[in-house]
């Protein structure tokens, strides 16, 4: 099995876990103030492991769920297993799986399935992005004033204050603002020409691997700057790379 196809499968039979459980009885393993850790994410990255591993027994799996495999492997599995947990407890059915491999330092794959509307893009490095097999791109669109941005606003009371400036300023400049509870949705929608824009200043790297390649192969842009002193976490500014985005930072 090539990476692609296991990544597709890996990705699909996680998102059938998590559709045959939406709306059921949740059981909660931590509730913070702004986020909740539901025992799924866990079985659904345990999942993802297994099929990953079974194929590629070498390789490594770093998760929002913690890590596996060979953490000395060249090969880098980043996974996420639910992003858009809270959505998902509350029955709102905007949440995916987000799969990235990493060779060494380069992003390779990246593969992105929403369940509930049976959607998967997909991108190999120097190929072309896919939505369902058919090629996508970002938006035309060159003005703020036509364009639909997605700010988050992050778990921590710095990134809550930074989001919401951000989403005032830039409510009085684009056509319309969205606070999705999902980044790697949200680069997707970007790279398929739904969204224009995604902001936020704290953003881990299994929420946005699989869609900064996708992204990127789909003619946007991204701009990842690193939070000090925390491993894999950045502020990000990810566009179709046409709206003046740096006009409402």
């Amino acid at each position: 099995m090539n990476f692609l196809d296991a990544a597709e499968q890996a990705a699909r039979q996680a998102g059938a876990l998590l559709r045959e459980n939406f709306e059921t009885t949740i059981e909660v393993d931590e509730a913070l103030h702004h986020d909740l850790k539901i025992a799924l994410d866990k079985e659904s990255q345990d999942l993802i492991t297994r099929i990953l591993l079974d194929s590629f027994p070498d390789h490594a799996i770093y998760g929002e769920e913690g890590l596996a495999g060979n953490q000395g492997s060249d090969y880098q599995w980043i996974v996420d297993p639910i992003d858009g947990t809270v959505n998902f407890y509350y029955g709102i059915p905007h949440y995916c799986v987000s799969i990235a491999l990493r060779h060494k330092e380069d992003l390779i794959l990246g593969v992105i399935y929403d369940p509930s509307m049976d959607e998967l893009w997909t991108v190999e490095k120097g190929g072309k992005p896919y939505l369902n097999g058919r090629e996508i791109s970002v938006s035309p669109r060159t003005k703020l004033e036509e364009s639909i941005l997605f700010v988050g606003c992050g778990k921590t009371e710095e990134a809550l204050e930074t989001g919401l400036e951000r989403f005032k300023r830039a409510s009085l400049r684009a056509r319309k603002m969205r606070m999705m509870g999902s980044a790697a949705l949200g680069m997707a929608y970007i790279a398929c020409g739904r969204l224009d824009a995604y902001v936020e200043s704290r953003i881990s790297l299994w929420d946005i691997a699989a869609g900064q390649l996708l992204l990127e192969a789909a003619g946007g842009t991204t701009q990842l700057s690193p939070k000090e002193g925390e491993s894999d976490v950045w502020s990000i500014v990810a566009s179709n790379g046409k709206i003046p985005i740096d006009e409402i930072l």
